[in-house]
């Protein structure tokens, strides 16, 4: 049995779907994963897939390009030959545009979860409650398929991991990551330079990661007191970085769920924009951090609405550094 399985959007939503994935892997033949340009690295480093189709989907995308049927007909040829497909989504996205380029490639049988009808384009339309992890909501949909849910539901990443040694001077660190896909979502950079220097004064050894483009915010960031790895460290040299450290001080973002993948504590500055019951880091201990009920919340906004960022902008470094020892306590 051959089954695609599909996660269109970010780092961390792909990273959400690894148990998911594993429960399909469990009992198919062949598992190939359509994902999109944003989770492709992720998607390199799930365990158990056969292949990766990357296709970007207008309808998903933040900043998406023209529909074009150039486009949509690559991705029919891409996809034929298919038994199964399970089109995993969060709840304020639709599996039906998919579903249907996937009825016109001939694929006999495809799931998701849908409230809306879906007429002849799913042969299982699941439904399930709203304020669960995502996690737990991709593996509803797989368990309605009829592969069972693995008894261990936190992300994994696929091993081994690069040797990262000369990049952090061997284990005994912490990381703090300021960057963050969308701007609410980010702890004020003072704040996190601030307990970069709380931590170092701690007796921590301090690490800072980020993409290339973030290499002036993990500069200021990390000052004197932390190491700066800021456009250093390629996807998978950034996930060996997390799996080495003691625990992690990141926002609602990939890293944060690259870190949880990689069995490692975090310290999650979480702005209410979306929920943290659905998208806090699963299957780790986690320190959430971040007023849950400022007006900001649930708003999904990508710019922060509200003056001063008080939801984020609330939260001292000495609450972080304190969150943080908890964790590494534990």
């Amino acid at each position: 049995m051959k089954v695609l399985v599909v996660r269109l959007d970010n780092l961390g939503d792909v990273l959400l779907s690894e148990p998911a994935v594993r429960a399909v892997a469990a009992r198919a033949d062949e598992v190939v994963m359509v994902c999109g340009p944003r989770g492709r690295a992720a998607a390199d480093l799930l365990p158990g897939l056969d292949g990766v189709i990357e296709w970007c989907a207008p309808w998903i995308d933040p900043e998406p390009g023209p529909v074009e049927a150039a486009a949509a007909d690559e991705l029919v040829r891409a996809v034929r030959g298919f038994d199964r497909a399970l089109i995993f989504t969060s709840f304020h996205q639709s599996p039906l545009p998919l579903a249907l380029l996937f009825r016109l490639a001939g694929i006999p049988w495809i799931g998701g979860i849908s409230d809306d009808y879906p007429g002849s384009l799913l042969d299982l339309r699941h439904r399930c409650e709203d304020d669960i992890p995502e996690t737990l909501r991709m593996l509803a949909l797989t368990t309605a398929a009829g592969f069972p849910a693995p008894a261990d539901t936190r992300p994994r990443i696929r091993g081994p991991l690069p040797d990262i040694t000369a990049l952090t001077g061997g284990p005994g660190y912490v990381v703090v990551h300021p960057g963050t896909s969308v701007p609410a979502r980010a702890w004020p950079p003072e704040r996190c330079a601030e307990a970069v220097a709380g931590l170092a004064a701690s007796g921590h050894r301090v690490v800072v990661t980020g993409h290339r483009d973030e290499k002036e915010l993990t500069a200021y960031v990390a000052g004197t007191d932390g190491l700066d790895l800021g456009g250093r460290t390629a996807f998978p040299e950034l996930a060996a970085v997390l799996a080495g450290a003691d625990a992690v001080v990141a926002g609602n973002t990939g890293p944060a769920h690259l870190s949880a993948a990689a069995g490692t504590p975090v310290v999650s500055l979480f702005a209410p924009t979306v929920p943290a019951a659905r998208w806090a880091p699963h299957g780790v201990p986690v320190a959430l951090l971040g007023d849950q009920e400022a007006p900001c919340r649930d708003s999904r906004a990508r710019e922060c609405p509200v003056a001063g960022h008080p939801c984020l902008s609330s939260v001292t470094a000495g609450q972080v550094v304190a969150a943080l020892e908890e964790l590494i306590s534990r």
